[in-house]
């Protein structure tokens, strides 16, 4: 067989494609040809032994240095099905930006369209030379397209009875075979919509007319794929719900939210009418077994789940649930609690699974399910489990300090594995939780809801993932946020950061696997700070604040730089701490002398060094670590630690990174005033000018790569100092935006407007790291006055409080915006009406960033049963999405 691929492209000079995948030719990518202005083409002679077996392909677009890869997964072809000597395949390039792409992924596919298909079979032409492929992913229910156009086989346009597309189950196209011959080319053509149950035509599909230009040869067949049917897609708008699980209150929880708990909570969104559950990051944090470990974001493991979430009665069997009823009284004080109570949780659950382990680890183990389950989990699985034995075994998650197996050795830890029964404990525990995490997700699915999981940025440095492959880490630094206006010191989250071009040189594998592994519960994820991956905010070891990082990569400032630019440049001056009389007494005021005296070296007149015992942040962490802990001591804590903050440069091998915000240090402040306007030029400079396009190419070399291994609805947390470059690389791979009403992307906004968000996008008034609309209201009265003029168009002056009219504005606003979805905090939707809503609004926080050791034990206040039972509220809600049209 010759086999021809011609892609309709219109390219400018000095561009090209080229066909890649995986192709039955020995080389590639395959360049293609020029052919016209609309089109390029390459022929392939293919054996009969190529002919008989399937492939996928794509089509690769260079543009000097950069390239890109059309997008879906879907480009497959069994030459053989065609029966013909010469087939020609015309295709039509899909970039990843296309709308319609969104509706081919799992939460649209698998749930949320599934009842509107209707299937179509037509009866094909008896010899027929042409294939027409389409998308059109937002039919309804007896629907179907049609193709229309000139000649006599198309009907001359006539809509009577026109020609019907298959719409078959599994398949993303419709199609349908023709036998052309008679027919004159070229010839124009549409798709329409045709309704199957009225026999009518309902509308022709937008643009201008398609036009195949081809010719009826002997033993030849076309296949025309025509990509996405011009239909309207941006009509369809959900509305979801966000909450932790470990919030969750239902009558039967032991204290804390479970994996259970989300059906009913997925039994009232589909009462109310809501279209997606969104969570925190549900995998395992347990590094410290103390309340620390409440943080979600710092898990031991990317692959484990929390068995914080198990519902022990869903554990046990028959026999062992007789153990439960000792502990009811305790479940019900736990479960009375107004937030979690971490550490009593986490104590009662782990004493009871290791009680029934012994009887029921057999019968487990033995199951065909489990062993499904351990050959499919084992690489992270056994490790993980031995981890976590180790942990208990040395006291401590920090491996360096462990006296064995401080290295991780594959051998000896899967020899240790199998005769160790605690760490088969872990292994016990992981299934029952991955099984209820399932039958959850499943009972979501079945009441029309999708779930939406949460992927961390970044890794605890204590953990099995670190132990067990250090390489893809740089440890010795700590990953963060640069300051803003949540956290004005920045943030350190003390994760270590990845060695990207570790990851590259085996093609982002642990990436991969992790985004599989969280395709087995969910049908969309959160990319926690996608940011990280143009590039991170990076302290070094020695840092306790954010303040001390820089952004790794980025284009450091070359030595030449400062006299090109006349500066002068002072090593001493630019990147030591600028320490002097009247500093000190800005920052401790009348305790200047004795922090002289106790932590100050001298440095010429009137100018000062930190003594080096004290000289980073670490140093004099631990030094006040061991002295009491009151006001005076947390005060020299801080004051010393805005000294060594207080520089202009970092000196990384022989070049120069900015510290951020250098305006507000008292060294920029004491410079000569031409030297500080050179300096700010430069600096801007540095951070947002020459950065872009370098940090571009660093999210194109990682981000396509890994969505091209997901079927998930992907949306990035792009918040914070965002790049220039970073909504047009959202925008390019089709990634939703996530916009915050109280977060402008527009510098010149104080707010931003909900009918001003993108289609790809998710908006809310609040996420887990801010208080909710109510918090909000009483924070900054002068502001909330602009917001409630401005924002809302509401004349005269606020309320003090955000009443539930107030709040039900501002949640209207979200849910009549043109952003595909909009998502709300469960205590947002509660504030609308003011019965049902907590009377405690400062009790509503999940998390306040600014401080680094936060205890996350936000629980609702009411249960879900009580939820599902609250008709007026329940009614009111369910009003308010259908008015908006979610």
């Amino acid at each position: 067989m010759n086999l021809t691929f011609r892609l309709r492209f219109v390219t400018h000079p000095g561009q090209s494609l080229a066909l890649a995948g995986g192709h039955p030719l020995p080389a590639h990518p395959v360049p293609l040809q020029f052919l016209d202005r609309d089109h390029w083409q390459v022929a392939i002679p293919l054996t009969a032994q190529a002919c008989a077996g399937s492939f996928h392909y794509s089509y690769l677009f260079r543009n000097g240095n950069a390239q890109a890869t059309d997008w879906g997964r879907d480009r497959s072809l069994r030459p053989a099905d065609f029966n013909c000597a010469e087939l020609l395949v015309i295709d039509a390039w899909n970039t990843a930006a296309f709308f319609g792409n969104a509706f081919a992924t799992a939460p649209f596919k698998n749930v949320l369209l599934a009842e509107h298909f209707t299937e179509v079979k037509t009866i094909p032409a008896k010899n027929p030379t042409h294939t027409f492929r389409v998308k059109a992913p937002l039919l309804e229910k007896n629907q179907t397209l049609c193709l229309l156009g000139e000649g006599p086989i198309l009907g001359n346009w006539q809509t009577a009875s026109p020609v019907l597309l298959n719409r078959i189950a599994g398949k993303d196209d419709l199609s349908v075979q023709l036998d052309l011959r008679g027919q004159p080319f070229p010839f124009a053509y549409k798709y329409g919509v045709f309704d199957v149950a009225k026999n009518s035509v309902l509308r022709f599909e937008a643009g201008a007319d398609r036009i195949l230009n081809d010719k009826i040869e002997r033993d030849k067949h076309t296949l025309v794929n025509d990509g996405f049917a011009s239909l309207p897609v941006e009509h369809w708008r959900g509305a979801g719900v966000a909450v932790p699980v470990f919030s969750l209150r239902s009558e039967s929880s032991f204290g804390t939210g479970e994996f259970l708990d989300l059906k009913p909570l997925a039994d009232w969104g589909k009462q109310v009418g809501l279209k997606l559950i969104q969570l925190l990051p549900v995998n395992d944090t347990s590094a410290t077994n103390s309340w620390k470990d409440s943080y979600p974001y710092a898990a031991i493991s990317a692959f484990a789940l929390h068995p914080l979430y198990l519902n022990l009665a869903a554990v046990a069997d028959g026999k062992n649930r007789r153990h439960l009823k000792p502990l009811e009284a305790v479940r019900q004080r736990l479960n009375r609690m107004k937030t979690l109570d971490y550490e009593a949780v986490m104590k009662v659950k782990l004493a009871f699974l290791k009680k029934i382990f012994p009887s029921q680890k057999a019968a487990t183990f033995s199951t065909a399910e489990y062993k499904k389950f351990f050959k499919e989990n084992q690489r992270w699985l056994v490790p993980y489990a031995a981890f976590c034995f180790l942990r208990d075994k040395f006291g401590t998650a920090d491996f360096g300090r462990w006296p064995e197996h401080k290295a991780f050795d594959a051998g000896k830890i899967a020899a240790l594995s199998r005769k160790n029964e605690e760490i088969a404990f872990h292994f016990f525990v992981q299934f029952h939780l991955h099984r209820q995490l399932k039958e959850a997700t499943a009972h979501a699915h079945a009441c029309g809801l999708v779930v939406k999981g949460d992927i961390a940025i970044g890794v605890c440095r204590h953990g099995a993932d670190a132990w067990q492959s250090p390489e893809l880490f740089n440890m010795e630094m700590q990953a963060g946020a640069p300051p803003d206006a949540f956290a004005a010191k920045g943030q350190n989250w003390g994760f270590p950061t990845y060695n990207w071009p570790h990851m590259a040189a085996d093609d982002f594998a642990w990436w991969k696997r992790r985004f599989a592994q969280m395709g087995h519960y969910f049908d969309a994820f959160r990319i926690d700070h996608i940011l990280g991956f143009f590039r991170i905010w990076s302290s070094p070891a020695h840092a306790v604040e954010g303040i001390l990082g820089h952004f790794v990569p980025a284009i450091a400032i070359e030595p030449g730089e400062f006299a090109a630019r006349g500066i002068a440049f002072d090593l001493d001056r630019f990147t030591r701490p600028f320490i002097t009389d009247a500093v000190l007494a800005e920052v401790f005021g009348d305790a200047a002398e004795p922090v002289r005296r106790e932590f100050l070296d001298a440095a010429g007149e009137r100018h000062y060094h930190l003594k080096p015992k004290f000289a980073t942040q670490r140093q004099v962490n631990d030094y006040f670590a061991a002295r009491p802990q009151n006001g005076r001591n947390a005060k020299l804590k801080t004051g010393l630690f805005d000294l060594i903050s207080n520089v202009l440069l970092f000196a990384m091998d022989g070049k120069y990174h900015f510290r951020f915000a250098i305006e507000q240090t008292s060294s920029f402040k004491n410079l000569p005033g031409d030297t500080q306007a050179k300096l700010r030029d430069l600096y801007v400079d540095y951070f947002f000018r020459r950065q872009d396009e370098f940090w571009m190419r660093e999210a194109m070399q990682k981000l396509p790569a890994l969505k091209r291994v997901t079927n998930m609805l992907i949306c990035g947390e792009d918040l914070g100092l965002v790049p220039a470059c970073v909504p047009e690389v959202m925008r390019d791979l089709g990634f939703l935006s996530l916009e915050i009403q109280r977060m402008p992307k527009n510098p010149g906004q104080e707010f931003s407007r909900p009918p001003d968000a993108p289609y790809l996008s998710v908006v809310t008034p609040s996420t887990h790291d801010m208080s909710t609309i109510r918090g909000w209201w009483t924070e900054d009265p002068a502001l909330t006055r602009k917001f409630f003029n401005l924002g809302l168009g509401l004349p005269g002056e606020a309320p003090v409080e955000a009443t539930p009219e107030i709040v039900e504005a501002v949640v209207r606003q979200h849910l009549a915006s043109p952003a595909m979805w909009s998502i709300f905090q469960l205590q947002d939707l509660l504030g609308v009406d003011g019965e049902i809503r907590r009377k405690d609004v400062a009790a509503e926080r999940i998390n306040v960033p600014a401080i680094p050791n936060y205890y996350w034990r936000y629980r609702l206040h009411l249960t879900l049963e009580k939820l599902q039972r609250a008709e007026q509220f329940n009614s009111h809600l369910s009003r308010l999405l259908r008015e908006n049209g979610r």
